[in-house]
């Protein structure tokens, strides 16, 4: 089965919340090398006017990962995972994550364009805490290897 264009314009959303924890705020920045003591203290992130832990700028990509798989994942999309290439990821923050918030995400199939064989597909994220407000938008492209690649 080949990409389905006919995603474009097309939404899916987590099934429930993504509850942010100290432990993954913990394990995330030291997977990418953060080592600011605000990712790690309490302390130092209530000194610095936030409630608790603060996550690396990058660590949306969970959230936005998880909600994009839902897309993936659907049969409808005729995405075949394993032909699936990483092309870009840009976030615009609105404020940091921080541990304790709940998230929801909400990923936008924006864009589908087959290109020969291959199909780019760029998804928005949007992910916003419990009282709806926006936290962080991701969008991403990727590239989907057709047969013979």
């Amino acid at each position: 089965m080949q990409v389905n264009t006919d995603r474009q314009g097309a939404s899916y959303s987590l099934p429930r919340p993504y509850e942010v924890s100290r432990e993954a705020v913990a394990e995330f920045a030291l997977a990418t090398n953060a080592r600011a003591d605000y990712h790690f203290e309490t302390e130092a992130a209530t000194a610095l006017g936030y409630r608790d832990v603060v996550a690396p700028t990058t660590f949306a990509v969970i959230i936005a990962q998880k909600c994009e798989a839902t897309y993936i994942g659907d049969p409808e999309s005729g995405i075949d995972f394993s032909k699936v290439v990483h092309g870009s990821e840009q976030f615009s923050i609105t404020r940091p994550i921080v541990a304790g918030d709940s998230l929801s995400a909400t990923t936008h199939i924006d864009g589908v364009r087959v290109a020969g064989s291959n199909a780019m597909i760029t998804t928005r994220t949007e992910i916003t805490d419990a009282a709806e407000q926006p936290v962080v938008t991701v969008t991403s492209t990727i590239v989907v290897r057709g047969d013979g690649e």
